[in-house]
This record gives structure tokens, sequence and C-alpha cells, in this order.
């Protein structure tokens, strides 16, 4: 059974700093790429940043320079760094775990909420 779990959320103030993490369960870890991807009321879900099991990695535009995504095979978990927080960064925070092989196998956590407020 797979199971991805979120923590870190949590209200904060602008220009403040969150660390979510993700601990994974049930996947070969290391051979999977892994994503954050947020989802802010009336909006679609977004990709925020995502980290290949290689560990490259790619940021959305607007968080560039602010986020980092990093992850501990050792600990089956990835985190996002998140600094100078916004408010248009308050959303719920979804991990989600990739691997294409012969076929598409797509995992994702129940969400955190992040909220940036003053």
């Amino acid at each position: 059974q797979v199971q991805l779990v979120e923590s870190g959320g949590g209200l904060v103030q602008p220009g403040e700093t969150l660390r979510l993490s993700c601990a994974a369960s049930g996947i070969l870890f290391s051979s999977y790429a892994m994503g954050w991807y947020r989802q802010a009321p009336g909006k679609q879900r977004e990709l925020v940043a995502a980290i290949t099991s290689g560990g490259s990695t790619n940021y959305e535009d607007s968080v560039k320079g602010r986020f980092t995504i990093s992850r501990d095979n050792a600990k089956n978990t990835v985190y996002l760094q998140m600094d100078s927080l916004k408010p248009e960064d308050t959303a719920v925070y979804y991990c989600n775990a990739r691997i294409a092989t012969i076929k598409l196998y797509n995992y994702w956590g129940q969400g955190t909420q992040v909220t940036v407020s003053s």
C-alpha cells in the first residue's frame, strides 16, 4: 500500500519560512520523481517544484529563488523549503510521486494547508 504523508504546513506571516515534508512508504522511493503541487481556492492544481530520481530540479516561476526542493532517499522523504513566503503562496500543498515504466504510476498525498497572512 502506497502512502505519502505530508507535514509542516501552518499559518505564517509574510516573509516567514516553512518547511514541508513528505514521507513515502510502499514504493521504491529512490526510483521515483517527486513533486510538490499546490491548489488555491477556485484555482487549478499547479506544479510548484519537482525533483527527479537523479536529483535534477525544476520550479514554477513565481517560487524560483524562494523555494527549494530536496530529497533524502535514506529517509524516503522529500522536502520543500519555503522562504520569503507571500500571501499568494496560500494553498493546500500536495506531495506527488511518479514513475513511468511500462505504465505510469502516479501517487498523491492528502495535502497540507499553508496559509500566509498578516
